[in-house]
């Protein structure tokens, strides 16, 4: 059994407050793997008094001090590629290659992309030509605290940390507590890093206790908060006492516009894209909508597609899918699925149950239904699962009524060679995101969405304008 229950507060590891046991489960098998301990309100006091006490200097050091600390951040990250991925795939279930290629991947990818970006964004502007004598100020908002998700842990740790950064902001990390170890990794690199003291603070708990402790607490100017909508909203009104930003990157319901003239390959992509990582991604495109000249065939394909999907233990070599994270999400998925199938859904692959051979662990079928309507549940909801629904259309107008009459607005895909209807389609969804043909978005792209997807952006110059405050000065002498 690994134990940690120690917390990372001003540059030290130090014991709980009082003991708060919580034993993160194994979803490959059920079992228990490791211990840590809930903080307490003691705990998140004395850590974001640390971050209060740090801000004053981290704020006034240089844009190249703080690109520095955070390329260390980097290089630290890379020499424990391999534990991370290994405590990822133990505590959530992504099988370990995925872990290593992705999970892992992700957290390089942002904490390189802040570096790069960093290098050009310009903290002290000129207004313009007509005011020679006013400048923009962006000053770093205060202390942060981090709210992260259980899914793409790294992704969304690296997203937050990396930008408050080189922002200049110090910080308090909450993580999920169903995926506390690859945290506590990380407050290891930033402790390797050599980051100053209480600039970077992590407390594990969950979010009855020290998320809202931190989304209340008054000495906090900013959350940023990754996690359902539901949580999202009850965390804006907290922070509305205190009139503190928030930062909100909340659940999806992707639509996928598959016009009869896609390439060949868009059904299968579209299926393996919501089945990756168990289809525990925000951005899956979890509805499939499909002109009706191609519809049967389509069909056809998704469901052969999901039959071919391997589900297995994370701990195995190899590409397939691993278990959802918990009971909570298991049970959740299958009374989903259940759903769809009394709601009048064709069930055209796997269904509610294990897949053959699993007695145990959190594995879901890879599921396809076909004759979706939008209204139906299963098209309405965010199932957090292996669960895709096909939804036929007729004319360009129809798919889009369709992909956009949802309640979220993440990220939706657009499958043609029409260039020119590929830009409309872009043009006309309402999300924060849209791929089209297979092609994902570029480093430094900004990720986040519309409606009861969120509110900000993380990611690129966008992520770290989120950690700003903008001030505008009048009388500057250029020089002095």
């Amino acid at each position: 059994m690994i134990e940690k229950r120690e917390f990372y507060i001003n540059g030290a590891w130090v014991q709980p407050t009082a003991p708060n046991d919580h034993n993160v489960i194994d979803p490959s098998n059920e079992e228990a793997c490791a211990v840590i301990s809930l903080g307490s309100q003691a705990d998140t006091d004395a850590a974001v008094a640390a971050a209060k006490a740090a801000f004053p200097a981290w704020a006034a050091t240089s844009k190249e001090d703080r690109i520095a600390a955070l390329q260390r951040v980097y290089d630290a990250y890379k020499e424990r590629a391999e534990d991370m991925a290994q405590a990822i795939s133990l505590e959530m279930g992504a099988p370990i290659e995925m872990a290593r290629q992705q999970q892992v991947g992700a957290g390089l990818g942002h904490l390189k992309s802040f570096i790069t970006v960093a290098k050009d964004f310009e903290f002290n502007e000129p207004l313009g030509d007509h005011a020679p004598n006013d400048r923009i100020i962006h000053d770093p908002i205060g202390v942060v605290g981090m709210i992260t998700p259980w899914n793409w842990p790294m992704n969304q740790i690296t997203l937050k940390v990396g930008a408050a950064l080189v922002a200049g902001c110090t910080m308090v990390l909450k993580p999920s507590e169903e995926s506390p170890l690859s945290a506590v990794i990380f407050a290891e690199i930033v402790d390797a890093a050599g980051l100053p003291k209480g600039v970077f603070n992590m407390v594990n708990g969950d979010g009855v206790g020290v998320g809202s402790q931190l989304t209340a607490h008054p000495d906090v100017d900013m959350i940023s908060f990754t996690g359902s909508s539901r949580a999202g909203k009850i965390i804006s009104k907290t922070a509305a006492d205190t009139l503190k930003r928030v930062s909100l990157e909340l659940g999806g319901k992707g639509a996928n516009l598959i016009f009869a003239d896609a390439d060949e390959k868009a059904v299968k992509r579209g299926v393996l894209h919501c089945m990756n990582n168990s289809g525990q991604s925000c951005n899956a495109p979890t509805r499939m909508l499909v002109q009706r000249e191609v519809y049967d065939q389509a069909v056809e394909t998704a469901a052969k597609v999901a039959n071919g999907i391997a589900v297995g233990s994370s701990h195995d070599e190899g590409r397939h899918i691993g278990p959802v994270v918990n009971e909570v999400q298991f049970d959740k998925i299958q009374d989903l699925i259940q759903k769809g199938i009394d709601e009048g859904a064709r069930l055209v692959a796997g269904g509610t149950g294990r897949p053959d051979g699993l007695n145990r662990g959190f594995y879901v079928k890879p599921t396809v239904f076909a004759d979706v309507n939008n209204d139906m549940t299963i098209a309405r909801e965010e199932i957090f699962g292996p669960v895709l629904s096909i939804i036929p259309f007729g004319t360009e107008e129809e798919g889009l009524q369709i992909a956009n009459d949802t309640p979220y607005g993440l990220t939706n895909y657009v499958q043609t060679q029409d260039p020119a209807r590929a830009n409309r389609c872009a043009m006309a969804l309402r999300s924060g995101m849209v791929e089209m043909n297979g092609q994902s978005r570029g480093m430094g792209s900004p990720f986040g969405g519309v409606k009861q997807s969120g509110i900000g952006r993380e990611g690129g110059k966008w992520g770290i304008e989120d950690f700003l405050e903008v001030k505008a000065v009048s009388g500057w002498t250029e020089g002095a």
